[in-house]
């Protein structure tokens, strides 16, 4: 058995997924890397957090009495002093070996902050349709990087230096889930910092069917349309903007996720902060990417 590796540590967020946890957990304890793994239970009523408490005693459990989304990542990577930080959904695990590789990696070059791993489906070990766009991303990123660069990342399926997630504040509070990724990976560039995907790491999805599809759309709706106003400069902003109007489906989600992005106007005003040149031009070579793609569409 090789040694524990104490430079990374996973954090999972859940939320009424006691099955997909317990089954997630089950293949990160058994990591060669043996990483301290900190699980942040969204509020459940399902039992999650006494089934992991039971099965996995050597996991560090938060049992939040709250739902708080995308930031219950922030309260796990504040339970830990590693360097690295492993992030899982509960349906996501990942492949033993990657971790150990993510943090030589995250070693060899102090100036990268997220690596994003290769994502297949299961069952089956298919390849996630957002692979290509991850292997051929057109970002622009300095030349020592070790894999394509990205303008935004994964959190489920990335791994993050932790010293640059505190340096921005973690993921932001207003956006509680869907699309939180994008604000963040723009103000990591603004600080200097580097992402990239690294084909070499693997995690696994398992999809989960307990989800509330149209809550996502509506919140990934939202979530854009403010990210692209608290970033991008007014002319990249109206461009993305009118195109989302354009494709966006016609019905009450897409009309209640604009309501609540105007709702948050007064907000967005008073945090916007254009990203300098060398950030926009990361998200700027990703808009015709994204108007093209099939891996990111507002359905549900």
């Amino acid at each position: 058995m090789t040694d524990p590796d104490a430079r990374v540590a996973v954090v999972v967020i859940t939320h009424q997924r006691r099955d997909e946890a317990l089954l997630a957990l089950s293949r990160l304890v058994e990591l060669p890397e043996r990483p301290h793994v900190v699980v942040v239970d969204n509020g459940s009523t399902d039992g999650t957090a006494a089934a992991v408490a039971e099965r996995f005693p050597d996991v560090e459990l938060v049992a939040s009495p709250e739902n708080l989304g995308a930031v219950g990542r922030n309260v796990g990577v504040a339970r830990l002093t590693t360097p690295y930080v492993a992030f899982c959904d509960d349906d996501t695990w990942w492949d033993p070996g990657s971790l150990r590789h993510a943090a030589d990696v995250l070693d060899a070059h102090p100036r990268l902050a997220v690596v994003t791993a290769r994502i297949v489906v299961e069952p089956g070990a298919r390849e996630d349709p957002i692979v290509p766009e991850l292997r051929d991303s057109p970002v622009p990123g300095a030349d020592w990087l070790p894999g394509p660069a990205l303008g935004s990342f994964l959190a489920g399926a990335s791994v993050v230096r932790r010293a640059a997630f505190l340096e921005v504040g973690g993921f932001c509070e207003r956006l509680w889930l869907g699309g939180e990724e994008e604000l963040m990976a723009g103000d990591l560039a603004a600080a200097g910092w580097e992402l990239c995907y690294l084909p070499s790491l693997t995690v696994h999805h398992q999809a989960s069917t307990a989800r509330d599809s149209h809550r996502r759309r509506r919140d990934g709706i939202r979530n854009t349309l403010w990210t692209t106003w608290l970033r991008r400069p007014l002319r990249p902003a109206l461009r993305r903007t009118l195109h989302l109007l354009q494709t966006l489906p016609r019905d009450r989600v897409t009309a209640q996720g604009i309501w609540a992005a105007v709702r948050g106007i007064p907000w967005v005003a008073r945090e916007r902060r254009v990203l300098p040149a060398h950030a926009e031009a990361r998200f700027a070579a990703l808009d015709a990417v994204q108007r093209r793609s099939t891996a990111r569409r507002y359905v549900s």
